[in-house]
């Protein structure tokens, strides 16, 4: 008899029922080998929270810009996500002046209505796709917001958008790098055109007044800016989703979320984040988790993994909407820590609280379904209706 074929841990992830929910395979791998090498990623693989955590707060020994390990980078990948200390310090803290001399609150209170008004008109259909109809133009039109810009047509915005999440995996499937390059390089030049004719208000009104005292090249502002509008908008449409997604196909979830906001989209982001790995490249020999990483190994971090570890976390696979405190990694730490982490945190919260105060009858009406991606974790669709469930036959 032929012995099968040996299952590959993390390809097997890509298979549906796994996309569902990886993370009795992560607690696997972590039993196996919290630390092991991956032939085909060519890297090491990290799944304790204490290991990915201590690679996302050196940047002296692991580096998110791979030129430091001799590697060529196109100019398209240069950005605040790409630059290490002391390049990256300028770029970030002309973004970080930016989002602070924003008034948050206002565009919040605005954005607030705008939800209430969308919600109160998908609530007169039989169902609609959360995905499509919610989370994605809504988080579309906050980045939008908060930058000064005009919201791009969905229709183009987010194949491109998507172009550029499936080119994260391309370590598994070369094939998507070629073309998640240019579709960066597209919008980037997409969000120079902005610089060219900055709006009088927003992110890039302000970074467009400051950009010439910052010390900051004009191809990595550029590619920064679409960085900002790519990552705000991918961050805060999959955590809706995802987070959505948990409350209305966990029992009594929707109706605890009511009694512990402020935690409890913490705990949604830790159950389930968007970002599911990062990498790193190790540029000095170094020992970690019992193995000794030579300079110019990769090092991958399975930040969903380390979500649930329960070394760090009591009851880990539980949905405990007032876990705190909750160190989860959703957001990364350290100097690459994700810049509109609040603002993601705050929309999440808007959507989801209007969502369980005025339609507590909301459920899912069909299996959330995802998208065959593993860097990034988000629904593909997710079909949901948000009057309460009568017995009746929902009619147009």
């Amino acid at each position: 008899m032929e012995q099968a074929a040996a299952v590959d841990p993390i390809l097997d992830l890509a298979r549906p029922s796994i996309l569902r929910n990886p993370y009795p395979s992560y607690d696997r791998m972590r039993e196996t080998g919290p630390v092991f090498w991956h032939e085909l990623l060519g890297s090491w693989v990290l799944t304790r929270h204490a290991d990915c955590l201590a690679v996302l707060t050196d940047s002296n020994r692991f580096a998110s810009d791979w030129r430091r390990a001799g590697e060529d980078i196109p100019a398209p990948l240069l950005s605040v996500q790409t630059l290490d200390p002391p390049e990256h310090t300028a770029i970030r803290h002309l973004l970080l002046d930016g989002f602070r001399a924003q008034d948050r609150r206002a565009l919040h209170d605005d954005l607030e209505g705008q939800i209430a008004d969308l919600l109160a008109e998908l609530a007169g259909r039989p169902s609609f796709d959360l995905v499509g109809e919610l989370a994605e133009p809504i988080a579309l039109r906050f980045v939008t917001a908060f930058l000064g810009v005009p919201a791009p047509e969905l229709d183009w915005f987010v194949p491109m958008s998507r172009t550029v999440v499936d080119g994260m995996d391309a370590g598994l499937w070369p094939e998507k790098h070629e073309p998640a390059v240019a579709a960066r390089a597209q919008l980037a030049e997409y969000a120079g055109g902005w610089l060219a004719d900055p709006p009088k208000d927003g992110l890039i009104a302000y970074v467009a007044e400051h950009a010439a005292d910052s010390g900051v090249a004009e191809t990595v502002l550029r590619n920064s800016l679409r960085a900002v509008l790519h990552a705000g908008y991918e961050s805060a449409s999959r955590l809706l989703g995802n987070a959505a997604a948990a409350l209305l196909t966990t029992p009594g979830a929707l109706d605890a979320f009511r009694a512990t906001p402020v935690t409890a989209v913490d705990e949604l982001i830790r159950y389930d984040a968007p970002v599911q790995a990062d990498a790193r490249v190790c540029v000095t020999d170094t020992e970690l988790g019992g193995v000794t990483m030579k300079a110019g190994d990769p090092v991958t971090l399975f930040l969903g993994a380390a979500n649930h570890d329960p070394l760090r976390f009591d009851h880990p696979t539980e949905l405990r909407l007032d876990r705190a405190p909750n160190p989860h990694l959703g957001f990364g730490r350290g100097a690459h820590a994700c810049l509109g982490a609040s603002m993601a945190i705050r929309l999440t919260g808007s959507v989801l609280g209007t969502l369980a105060t005025d339609h507590p009858g909301a459920r899912a009406v069909a299996e959330p379904e995802h998208r065959r991606n593993l860097t990034l974790r988000g629904l593909d669709r997710f079909e949901v209706c948000l009057r309460p469930d009568t017995g009746e036959e929902v009619r147009p």
